[in-house]
Parts: structure tokens; C-alpha cells; sequence
């Protein structure tokens, strides 16, 4: 799956709407949490029906050099609701070698990654 594929494939996901989840904050967030926070309103409604074979491609793509960081926020976003060992695994590899910048946010969607988990 290239970026473009995947802006694709959640495109057509979100033709369906969007999940229901908390997409702001009340007072003052520290910016980088309240990116996280805001990030849920990307979640299409059908995120928690993913095919694994959709799962690894997102997770290469996140793993991979060449994508952007709203790509690889976007799709930490949605492995982060994933229950699923394949999606913590990706995450968890991500979290070994993150991307400048991306840290808390990565850490955020592990920990949330491994809550869906439990």
C-alpha cells in the first residue's frame, strides 16, 4: 500500500461516516495530547472492521521511510482501535524506531492499542 492508497482506502471508508468518539477538549491540553484527541475524528465508523491482510499494510506503510507524518498519524489513529494482536505489534515496532516529532502521539496510540487489547 502506497500513501496515496491508503488516503484512498480511508476515503472510501469515511464515505460511510464517521465513529462516534470524543473529537475536542474542555480547557487547556498540552498540544500534543489535544492532537491526539482530535485525531479520533479521522476514525471511520467501520474502523473496528478491518481485515488483518489491511492491518499489515497499514502497519509496513507505517514502518516505512518514505510516508508523511499526517499519513503515519492518521494511521496510528487507526491501530490504535484495533483489537488485535498484529495491529500492537505494529505499533509496538513503531515506538522502537519513531519518527521525530511523532513520539508522543506514537506512545499514546500503543498504550490505547494495548487497552483495546486487554
Amino acid at each position: 500500500m502506497t500513501e496515496q492508497e491508503f488516503w484512498e482506502f480511508l476515503e472510501k471508508m469515511l464515505q460511510e461516516g464517521r465513529s462516534r468518539q470524543v473529537i475536542g477538549t474542555l480547557g487547556s491540553v498540552a498540544p500534543q495530547a489535544k492532537a491526539y484527541i482530535e485525531g479520533h475524528a479521522l476514525l471511520p465508523k467501520n474502523y473496528d472492521k478491518l481485515r488483518v491482510d489491511d492491518i499489515i499494510k497499514m502497519g509496513s506503510l507505517l514502518l516505512g521511510k518514505g510516508t508523511g507524518s499526517k499519513a503515519k498519524e492518521a494511521i496510528m489513529m487507526i491501530l490504535a482501535h484495533q483489537s488485535s494482536q498484529v495491529a500492537l505489534t505494529c505499533l509496538a515496532k513503531y515506538n522502537l524506531c519513531v519518527d521525530r516529532g511523532l513520539e508522543f502521539f506514537a506512545q499514546m496510540a500503543l498504550e490505547e492499542c494495548a487497552m483495546w487489547n486487554e
